[in-house]
């Protein structure tokens, strides 16, 4: 009978039913486990473990970079009003409203940090996110162009919850480049959640979509439903270096 029930829970897909239907059943028949019981403690192991494996796999379909968590990020180091933002943040309600979060502030100060923490913290509550740095990204939608692709490009990434962008404007790109990246911004418009850091104010972004025109209509369209966070503190990176100096 065991052979034969492990044959069908192997072709129903239920690992977990296979390798823990004995042992569950012993302790069900030790503790006076009603049917429902038991079969509610081996449901739970199966939904926990694919749950574990789904996680892992948007983790690993992110791109988030490894280990930039919230737990790793000294919140003691942000504004009162900036931790209160991040806390609600974390909550992930704002992409059910697909608000886009804007992050500015100087260099170092951990702005992409924060934005892979709630990524991570988006995952773990079964929201697909997409991490790319401006640069990489922009490469990627003007070879999609060149090829044809992008319609379908645009179509995979607005499948995502949130798609966050690192560092727009660091780096100083053509116009065609800039073109494709107001594309995705529009194409995302009120249909994915944009989370962006930049070391540029919107003052300065024209430097970025290189005419007033284009430069107004992306900044109207990801400030419309929006939470700005400026980190205006000192960066991380130099404070630690001071901080080693000071050591004897």
């Amino acid at each position: 009978m065991s052979t034969e029930l492990n044959q069908i829970l192997k072709e129903l897909h239920l690992p977990e039913f296979v390798k823990n239907h004995e042992e569950i059943a012993r302790i069900a028949i030790a503790n006076q486990y009603s049917y429902e019981q038991y079969l509610q403690e081996l449901a739970l192991l199966e939904y926990e473990e694919r749950s574990a494996k789904r996680i892992e796999r948007m983790i690993r379909e992110s791109n988030l970079p490894p280990g930039k968590t919230i737990n790793s990020f000294d919140r003691d180091r942000l504004p009162p009003k900036v931790r209160a933002q991040i806390n609600s943040l974390l909550e992930g309600g704002f992409t059910e409203r697909t608000e886009n979060v804007l992050i500015f502030g100087n260099p170092g100060a951990g702005k992409s940090h924060l934005l892979c923490a709630i990524g991570y913290r988006l995952i773990s509550q079964n929201k697909r996110v997409l991490f790319s740095s401006c640069n990489l990204l922009v490469q990627e939608l003007l070879v999609a162009k060149k090829e044809l692709r992008l319609p379908q490009v645009l179509k995979r990434i607005a499948r995502f919850d949130a798609l966050i962008i690192d560092d727009i404007g660091y780096i100083q790109q053509s116009r065609e480049e800039m073109e494709v990246l107001f594309t995705l911004l529009a194409d995302c418009y009120e249909r994915t959640s944009i989370m962006l850091t930049s070391n540029l104010v919107f003052s300065e972004w024209e430097k970025i979509f290189k005419d007033p025109m284009t430069t107004a209509a992306a900044i109207d369209r990801l400030v419309h439903h929006s939470i700005i966070l400026e980190l205006n503190i000192v960066s991380f990176r130099l404070e630690s270096a001071k901080k080693k100096k000071q050591k004897p």
